[in-house]
């Protein structure tokens, strides 16, 4: 039997107001749209990557139905490369309307949580050098310094009996999923 690992490729979420979404993910995200036009229902689409590799890393499908204040997307999650960058992209989102900001560390990562104009909750992240067990947050305070924020970091995880360095756990994950 082939074995297969797949990776996640790019997620599709239907949006009420096309347009509106596109110019958020593109201001806040720095997503361009790569292609559009009708989809198969004959409702928009809008293909968006911040990546040249990738032709699209968001598909927002027009024609969203009513949820009546449910949503059935967990979350959408967007890595990004720095400390700095998390910082532009939180005030980019509240520059922009977002809601419910949430700034939290799960120790393997650095999050900024907020909801988009259509109540999807979306996640800004960057990976730490640090594993612990998940789920694992708590906030922290994205006005201090990248050094500030790295040692505190590493001060909290360190308490966790589950605590390893990053490339511990890949060599773990790497022998576990060859076994």
């Amino acid at each position: 039997m082939t074995e297969i690992r797949a990776k996640l490729g790019h997620v599709g979420i239907y949006a009420h107001d096309l347009p509106a979404l596109q110019r958020f993910y593109g201001t806040v995200l720095g997503l361009l749209v790569t292609d559009s036009g009708p989809g198969r229902a004959g409702a928009g689409m809008a293909f968006m990557s911040g990546n040249p590799g990738n032709h699209h890393q968001l598909v927002l499908i027009g024609g969203r139905p009513s949820t009546d204040g449910y949503n059935p997307i967990n979350q959408i999650s967007f890595m990004v490369d720095s400390l700095s960058q998390l910082r532009e992209v939180h005030r980019r989102a509240l520059d922009n309307g977002a809601t419910e900001m949430r700034v939290t560390c799960h120790g393997n990562a650095w999050s900024c949580y907020f909801k988009d104009p259509e109540g999807n909750v979306v996640e800004a992240y960057l990976d730490t050098p640090f594993h612990v067990p998940q789920p694992h947050g708590v906030p922290f305070d994205l006005s201090k310094s990248d050094d500030e924020i790295l040692r505190e970091t590493e001060d909290h995880c360190r308490k966790d009996p589950g605590f390893m360095m990053i490339d511990e756990y890949q060599k773990s994950l790497a022998a576990r999923l060859n076994a």
